[in-house]
């Protein structure tokens, strides 16, 4: 979006420089992503720079009120989500813009979804560093705003994941990590802090302690709990024998309380205000549906990855749904092909990462993941056999 760095990225770009970044990501982990990367970073110019930051404030500060928790105790309804133990705030915060033009053709990011649960974080740093080993990345970019460079994001990270805690106390906490899409992201985390990488399976409990036995046996007490299980999965996987439940009390500090998975979800839209956010409402309080139907989306209130979204919805089919307070009704957002490949214009959605440190008035921005689409929507499924789509990262101007 940069177009004098745009033009010069496309005029150098290689299929060989391509492979040689792929293979270097590979190589880092022993451990090739099952995900599509794409070809390119993307060069944010300034003027988009200065409006996610003021999208991302205006959507801070209802977040950090200090009543959110009561705004939103109804996303709290199911006994299995009343998980003990909840903190004083989120520690992960990530907003995901669909990038648009304004009527004078400029960037304008459109608030998708915003979620209170860990991203990428590690994977992201990996992936700006491998862009700028194998392409010209200009001099003076960086994935980072606020003044932070890649010492201070790693430091933040370890502080608000492992603090005064021993590494060895402390767990990354899934389902069959190696399983995972997101396993290289675990793999850096295990890497950059020295944390254990433990399928829940493994997790054992002593009355309120929990632990793990190492490589030798011995069994070695949990002190913070770096959660990346999703509630989702959890529920389908019934084949899965399990001594801890989320519902029991125990002697943890959960690193991202499950509980903010729910209340910072698609569950916060439609009490979000801004010109940033489309216009969103919780599906079972409307008393009538827009005339204009046709321009939104139904989302569940709280799937992964885009699961249930459903596009050209009709007024039968909202009527015919028996858990209406499971849905949000949202107005569907036009991503414009911002950025110019070496064959076709390519749309953008960019995730700003943040982080919420204990004692900090609100959540500051550290990092940004970018996904690529040249489809109807952004992911997978709508971009088979495409090229320049996928996983990325934004380069801002310091």
């Amino acid at each position: 979006m940069i177009p004098s760095i745009r033009e010069e990225f496309n005029r150098n770009f290689t299929q060989e420089k391509y492979q040689a970044f792929l293979d270097f990501i590979t190589e880092q982990y022993g451990h090739k992503p099952p995900f599509r990367i794409a070809e390119t970073p993307v060069f944010i110019p300034d003027i988009l720079k200065k409006r996610l930051i003021e999208a991302c404030e205006d959507i801070n500060a209802v977040i950090c009120k200090p009543d959110f928790k009561e705004i939103t105790r109804e996303a709290i309804k199911h006994p299995m989500l009343e998980v003990p133990g909840e903190d004083y705030h989120t520690r992960f915060l990530q907003m995901d813009f669909g990038i648009c033009l304004d009527e004078n053709g400029e960037p304008f990011p459109q608030l998708i979804e915003v979620q209170g649960f860990p991203s990428l974080y590690f994977f992201q740093d990996l992936l700006s560093s491998a862009y700028k080993k194998f392409f010209e990345i200009p001099q003076g970019l960086t994935v980072h705003v606020n003044n932070i460079d890649r010492e201070t994001y790693v430091e933040m990270l370890r502080e608000i994941i492992v603090g005064d805690s021993n590494p060895r106390n402390v767990v990354l906490l899934e389902i069959e990590p190696e399983k995972q899409n997101t396993y290289i992201d675990f793999l850096g985390a295990e890497a950059y802090l020295g944390i254990k990488i433990l399928c829940i399976t493994r997790l054992k409990k002593d009355g309120r302690r929990l632990y793990y036995l190492d490589d030798d046996g011995n069994e070695v007490t949990i002190h913070k709990i770096y959660n990346r299980v999703i509630f989702d999965e959890l529920d389908q996987r019934t084949d899965l024998e399990l001594e801890f439940s989320f519902k029991d009390d125990v002697d943890v500090e959960w690193v991202g309380h499950p509980n903010w998975f729910f209340r910072i979800s698609k569950y916060t839209m439609p009490l979000l205000k801004s010109k940033y956010v489309p216009e969103c409402h919780y599906l079972d309080k409307l008393e009538k549906y827009p005339e204009d139907l046709e321009n939104y989306v139904l989302k569940p209130l709280y799937s992964f990855a885009g699961a249930g979204v459903r596009l050209n919805v009709t007024a039968a089919e909202l009527d015919a749904l028996a858990d209406k307070h499971n849905y949000i009704l949202q107005r569907r957002v036009k991503y414009e092909p911002v950025i110019r490949s070496i064959n076709e214009p390519v749309k953008c959605e960019i995730r700003m990462l943040m982080l919420w440190k204990k004692g900090e008035t609100q959540a500051t921005i550290v990092n940004n993941l970018i996904r690529l689409s040249k489809g109807e929507m952004i992911g997978v499924k709508y971009n088979k056999d495409k090229d320049w789509v996928g996983a990325s990262v934004g380069f801002f101007s310091r």
